[in-house]
């Protein structure tokens, strides 16, 4: 089990424009910065950048609002196109109070205005989340692994240096036929995170949404405490915990969206965001 893990910001991640090959920018980013992909390694990628390089952007002055979006913006002095904008995204609308929507979004997450968002974008346009932020985070992970080999193949003439025997040794075990993550080397992961608040506490916390090559749960049941107890329901979110680790070095207004993740080798594995969405029949809120 891992004893300590290390979480550092990625500099230099440029303003992401609609059809950014945004897997070969976070490669070129990693390599400026002097840092490498190692076998294990978890990036934690913000949700923003993913849906600007996808076009998950909406134009509001192409919007044209309902009726209860207008009512609804009037009210409580909000942008009646970005209200319509939340509706078109909501599978159905949980709660509206207080000047404040929570939605379900098509994805099944429970979050404030749906995902749709007008910070860190062009003004006069909101992004929304990625159609399948799941497709997005093993997309983003396959380019980010192809990158690393390429690096990796670049610096075998000089194998005898200390840097490609560690990254071809580090290569070599993840893409042994015993590594569950993916015959891809180096077998790093993806995160693809939002901010999300939380009922009964204060602040937000980063959550994970799209996941790739992690398994995104720890499960405890029928391990023994240290009474000798069973565990009978603990399920640890290891996703969501890494996704909210990591936004301590990205900080909100850092403009450094991409954060690495190293020494969560051991949960490397098939995974998805989908298994961190509770079905409702087993939800007691809904």
């Amino acid at each position: 089990m891992a004893a300590e893990l290390h979480i550092f910001a990625v500099p230099g991640i440029p303003d992401i424009t609609p059809g950014a090959e945004l897997g070969a920018l976070l490669a070129e980013a990693v390599t400026r910065a002097g840092l490498a992909i190692d076998a294990g390694d978890v990036f934690v990628i913000a949700q923003k950048i993913v849906s600007k390089a996808e076009g998950a952007l909406v134009r509001l002055d192409e919007v044209v609002p309902s009726p209860l979006a207008e009512q609804w913006a009037a009210a409580h002095g909000k942008d009646s196109r970005v209200v319509e904008v939340i509706f078109r995204e909501s599978r159905r609308i949980v709660r509206m109070d207080r000047g404040i929507l929570i939605a379900e979004t098509r994805h099944g997450f429970v979050c404030a205005n749906a995902g749709v968002d007008a910070s860190n974008v062009a003004p006069g346009f909101v992004t929304v989340l990625p159609r399948d932020a799941d497709a997005s985070a093993e997309r983003l992970r396959d380019a980010l692994c192809r990158a690393t080999l390429s690096r990796l193949r670049s610096l075998e003439p000089s194998a005898s240096s200390g840097e490609a025997r560690r990254s071809a040794g580090g290569a070599k075990a993840a893409g042994s036929s015993s590594d569950p993550a993916s015959p891809l080397e180096p077998g790093c992961a993806v995160i693809i995170s939002d901010t999300f608040g939380r009922p009964w506490r204060e602040g937000a916390v980063n959550v994970a949404i799209g996941v790739a090559g992690l398994r995104p749960l720890i499960d405890y049941r029928g391990c023994m405490d240290p009474y000798g107890r069973p565990l009978q329901s603990t399920e640890i979110a290891l996703a969501d915990e890494l996704a909210g680790a990591a936004e301590i070095v990205t900080r909100k207004t850092g403009r450094t969206p991409v954060a690495i993740v190293r020494g969560a080798a051991e949960w490397s594995g098939e995974g998805s965001g989908r298994m961190l969405v509770r079905e409702a029949g087993r939800d007691l809120f809904r």
